[in-house]
Order: C-alpha cells, then structure tokens, then sequence
C-alpha cells in the first residue's frame, strides 16, 4: 500500500479558542494544526508519538515554529486542515502545515514546524530509528523552496 504523502483532516473552530471578534485566537491556530497533525500521523502512517514515548522513551519536541497569518478563521468555521513533511534528517523532522477554508478555496494560514527527535529517558537529542528513516523517505514531499517568507509569497496569492 502506498502511503500518503500530504495528509488532510477537519476542525471545527470553538468558541473556547476564539478572540473577542470571534476569530480563532493566533495561538491556537498552532494547537489545531499540531493536533491535526497527530491524529494524521496516527491514522495514515500508524504513528502514535504517545504510544512511542510509553514504550520506547522517545518522542519529537518543537525546535521552532514559524507561522503565517493570511485570513481569520472564525468561530464555528469548518476547517481543512493539511500536512506534510518537508524536511527530515537522522533527528529532526521539519513540516510544513496548511489551514484552509472548508473547501480549499481560502488558505488560512502556514505553519512550518521542526520537530527535533528527543530520548526523554535521558533527556537528550537522539537519532531516528532505521524504521522511521524509511518512513520518512516514503512520505517525504519536498518543497522547491527552502525560505519560509518566499514560501509564504508563494502560497499567498493561491485561489484554487
């Protein structure tokens, strides 16, 4: 079976995360799109990061995060949400996240997120394991570009 190399989920956005102006509030758009990404890691690759640390005392931390704002998503909206990975190397995966508009006709915003792998027995910086290197070279779906502010000029004027 060959895997999927962009991964697409729902959210609706809550009343809870929103701003005064009904407007999902900037933090929590890097909840949603991380917790989407979980759940489809989970679901298309069989990845589950919680189980992995449970039994193996690895897991992947943020190294960095780099967002960008193009539209508001508002309370109650359906969202798209969609990833991939973007970047990988023996400890670190970096990946690019996208939240559209129901339909995909309006992107919300981006998110490029590293994950740095971490033995959390030992509190250090620890190597991917040979599996996930070949998970990642399956899955792997490189950008052309590799600046996240072209990126963003790239994606901003996208109506699909």
């Amino acid at each position: 079976m060959k895997l999927l190399k962009v991964l697409e989920s729902k959210a609706k956005i809550r009343f809870q995360d929103c701003d005064p102006f009904n407007h999902l509030n900037n933090a929590s758009y890097i909840n949603y799109m991380i917790n989407a990404r979980e759940d489809q890691i989970d679901k298309h690759y069989n990845l589950d990061i919680f189980e992995l640390a449970k039994t193996k005392g690895v897991s992947w931390v943020v190294g960095t995060n780099q967002i960008a704002y193009l539209k508001p998503a508002l309370l109650m909206e359906e969202v798209t949400i969609d990833s991939q990975l973007i970047r990988y190397t023996e400890n670190q995966l970096q990946v690019e996240i996208r939240m559209w508009n129901n339909d995909k006709t309006e992107l919300k915003s981006v998110l490029w997120s590293t994950f740095v792998h971490f033995n959390l027995l030992k509190q250090k910086r620890w190597n991917h394991e040979q599996h996930l290197l070949e998970l990642f070279k399956n899955v792997l779906e490189p950008l052309e570009t590799k600046n996240f502010e072209e990126r963003i000029l790239l994606l901003k004027p996208l109506k699909v």
